[in-house]
């Protein structure tokens, strides 16, 4: 469901709590781009997992492929540090 910002002003968040037990999420609409999604916690933890899930799937293919080095902690923090 898209509801555009001003709704948002003057209804304030408890538009949220009412929109959301008849939808999974909300779209915000800021002078006509939407730019802001709501979900109930919920949802949102639901989601967080699924990306912690993929993250895992991908470091786990990258394992098997071998698209790994390893290296001390000082030689990491080089790298990170060099990356900034």
């Amino acid at each position: 469901m898209v509801i555009n910002a001003n709704q948002v002003k003057v209804s304030g968040v408890s538009l949220f709590g009412q929109l959301l037990e008849k939808f999974d999420e909300l779209t915000i609409n800021v002078r006509g781009k939407n730019r802001y999604v709501v979900l109930d916690i919920e949802r949102y933890q639901k989601l967080q997992a699924l990306e912690l899930d993929k993250a895992y799937e991908d470091v786990m293919k990258d394992i098997e492929k071998g698209k790994f080095k390893t290296v001390s902690a000082d030689e990491h923090l080089k790298d990170l540090m060099s990356e900034l």
